[in-house]
Parts: structure tokens; sequence; C-alpha cells
């Protein structure tokens, strides 16, 4: 897949998005819509798993608690967008993107380290949503569809700190930076790899 090399991006993103995936987006409306919604789907279930897994850690707790909620408002309101058009929610699909950061998860290590993989993984997914979202509200051509990806551009980016600032909670500053500069290059490398589908967020 080629890409357009240029500036990294605030949120630290090694590679930005192919500017023809806007263009394939902007022909599959509904297929964006459907991806979309589960995106925020399991994005409050994993917030639910952390917190679950890590009941003990009251700051964790306290700060995804809200995110839970927040997600899932994205999930109602992404319908209420499809229901606008049409348009049903449809079978979840594949989540290639995904699938490969799980891969990248390091096994073993204390139950910090393995806590502080999951934020990042989760920190990352993020940015790279809000990214998107980000192409989505510059070049859509629906105004309100425009309107709505940049409220959720700006929330995903404060997912996205609030991973991060966790991370540093249960591990040190430096070490989790190292950290996330490993992620960030990794990522790069599957976004090279993978198919530009204008059904897909990610």
């Amino acid at each position: 897949m080629e890409v357009r090399r240029g500036d990294k991006f605030t949120l630290g993103l090694e590679l930005p998005t192919d500017p023809r995936w806007a263009d394939i987006a902007k022909e599959h409306t509904r297929g964006i819509l459907v991806d979309h919604a589960y995106c925020e789907q399991k994005a409050a279930s994993s917030c639910i798993s952390l917190i679950v897994q890590h009941p003990d850690r009251e700051k964790l707790v306290e700060v995804l608690a809200p995110i839970v909620a927040e997600e899932w408002s994205h999930f109602e309101r992404v319908l209420q967008e499809l229901k606008k058009r049409g348009y049903g929610l449809g079978p979840q699909r594949k989540d290639e993107y995904v699938e490969a950061l799980i891969k990248l998860v390091r096994k073993g290590g204390s139950r910090d380290q393995q806590l502080v993989e999951k934020l990042l993984l989760n920190a990352l997914i993020e940015a790279r949503s809000c990214e998107r979202f980000r192409v989505l509200w510059k070049q859509i051509d629906d105004p309100e569809l425009s309107e709505f990806y940049y409220e959720l551009m700006v929330s995903e980016a404060g997912h996205y700190k609030t991973f991060l600032h966790l991370a540093m909670e249960y591990m040190d500053k430096d070490s989790v930076l190292v950290r996330w500069h490993e992620w960030l290059a990794e990522e790069a490398e599957i976004m090279r790899g993978l198919e530009m589908r204008g059904d897909r967020i990610h």
C-alpha cells in the first residue's frame, strides 16, 4: 500500500492514512458506520475488561468507568446515524488491524507490565481512530457526518492521552515512552501491510 509521507501528527503516529482512503470511504458510508459501531462497542468492552481484571487499581477504575459510558454513548450515536440513513447494524466484520496489534502484546512479566501493555494497546487504537476520524471530518461530503466525526475526533484524542497517562501510573514514564515508540514503529509496519478498505475504520 503506497502512502504519502509527511510530518508526524501530534498523536505520534509514524504513518498517516493514505489520502486515497477518504475517497474510498465516501463510497461506503454504510460499511464505515457499521464497522465504526462495532469499534465503539469493543472500546467499551475493553475498558470493562480492564476494570474487571484490575478492580484493586482505584485510579484505573475511577478513570475508565466514565470512558465505558462515553464509548457506549458513541455506539448508540452511530446506531442513530445508521437508522437515519435507513441502514441496519449488520454483522460484525473481522478487524485485521486490531488482531495484528494484539499479537504485539508482550506475554509474561509482572502484573504491572502486563497492564501497561494493554493500556498502550488501547492508546494506539484510540490514536489511529482519532486520526481516521480527522480524515473523515475533513473529507466526507455529508455535513452532518462531518460534524459527527469532528466531535468524535476530539473525544478519541482525549482517550488516547488518558491511556498513556494511566500507563505512567504503573510504570516509570521513561520506560512507558520507550515501549510506546516501539508500538508506534510496529503499528506503522502493520498499516503498510494492510489492504486499504473503504468499509473499515482501521
